[in-house]
């Protein structure tokens, strides 16, 4: 049953909310091609929304997302969130929901609590080992001073904790031995302004793996195809393969939606999938990156809430291989928020009517140890 007092999105307007700012308080200038993607994206969803007769509006967050949502009241305006913050701030992303939900607005996407948990992806993997999902061991470091015996066995994939987009992330992030882990750390740390995890290595196939929908919906399977690239240690999906695309990365990196895999291998890959979608807690839409091991086990890598739906991203390939159009996609988006009112899993407090948040996991962790390995 529908909420007594929200309208159906049908007869309100869409206000797209994304972050259009510079310069970054952190990390590689380079960096502002992730945050243009996030504008032609923006742009990319009005555009279809509007060619499905919507009322549509651009909310660019130049200073603070209360600011651009001003002309736009929550009993007129849903928001189709592609917020991620000012100036590229680690967990800007939840803030803005936590703030959209305080505000009232109906939003697409994840909520607060599982964003914060993707985004820092050392408590993404926290989460996901308590459950018994595979993902590759790890530890945090937050200065090179720590890097003292490595535990793991090289080689090891050394990144930003909190950063998407592939930032931070080149060959160089690839590191066998102490000294080059103390020095991979020592960039983060200093660039980025973060922690660096760094975990182990798995080499061997990675999969992108869609979902939406509650329960979730798996779309056709994505692979990376690595096949130009003879060192197994440059078999990742770099920055430069992501938005570079005069690079050898970028136009070495074709990515085959659906993917051609084993039946029998492709079921483990999407349930593994659909159980880090249940543990990190996501909704709407999100995809997870998987690496399958020599074994056959599938690792998870990441877990994406919100991840990148503009018309060339791996979202919409994905969703294009299962039938829908680019306007199809961003409509059923939408339409997965006001279902998640619908059936009572939103939190939207008004008049002494509230419907009851959705249910926490059950394993919390009260702290986040500095360093991880499957049980």
């Amino acid at each position: 049953m529908a909420t007594p007092y929200l309208k159906r999105p049908d007869d309100m307007g869409i206000v797209v909310l994304y972050n259009e700012n510079t310069p970054l308080t952190h990390g590689e200038p380079r960096d502002l091609q992730a945050v243009r993607g996030v504008i032609a994206c923006a742009r990319a969803v009005a555009e279809a929304l509007e060619g499905l007769g919507r009322r549509v509006a651009l909310a660019p967050i130049h200073t603070d997302m209360e600011t651009a949502l001003e002309p736009y009241p929550p009993t007129e305006w849903v928001v189709f969130n592609l917020g991620e913050g000012e100036s590229g701030h680690p967990f800007e992303e939840a803030r803005i929901v936590w703030a959209l939900e305080a505000m009232g607005y109906l939003h697409t996407g994840a909520d607060g609590e599982a964003l914060a948990r993707s985004t820092n992806k050392a408590l993404a993997k926290t989460y996901l080992a308590w459950v018994g999902i595979p993902t590759p061991p790890w530890r945090l470091y937050r200065h090179p001073d720590e890097v003292l015996q490595e535990e793991l066995p090289f080689p090891l994939f050394v990144k930003p904790v909190a950063e998407d987009a592939s930032q931070g992330i080149g060959e160089e992030a690839i590191v066998h031995d102490l000294e080059g882990l103390r020095r991979r750390v020592a960039y983060i740390t200093t660039c980025y302004r973060q922690a660096a995890l760094a975990e182990t290595f798995i080499a061997g196939r990675e999969f992108n793996v869609s979902l939406w929908g509650r329960p979730p919906e798996v779309l056709p399977l994505a692979e990376v195809d690595f096949d130009a690239f003879a060192n197994p240690y440059a078999r990742i999906v770099s920055f430069a393969a992501k938005w570079e695309e005069h690079s050898f990365e970028y136009r070495n990196t074709p990515v085959h939606c659906p993917a051609e895999v084993d039946p029998t291998l492709a079921k483990h890959i999407c349930d593994v999938a659909r159980r880090a979608w249940a543990a990190i807690g996501c909704r709407g839409y999100a995809r997870v990156d998987i690496r399958v091991s020599a074994d056959g086990t599938p690792y998870v890598l990441e877990v994406n809430c919100n991840p990148d739906i503009s018309p060339d991203a791996g979202f919409f390939r994905a969703a294009r291989a299962a039938g829908f159009s680019y306007s199809e996609m961003v409509l059923h988006i939408l339409q997965l928020a006001w279902e998640e009112v619908e059936e009572g899993r939103s939190f939207f407090p008004s008049s002494g009517c509230v419907y009851p948040v959705r249910a926490q996991l059950n394993c919390t962790p009260t702290a986040l140890p500095p360093w991880g390995t499957q049980t």
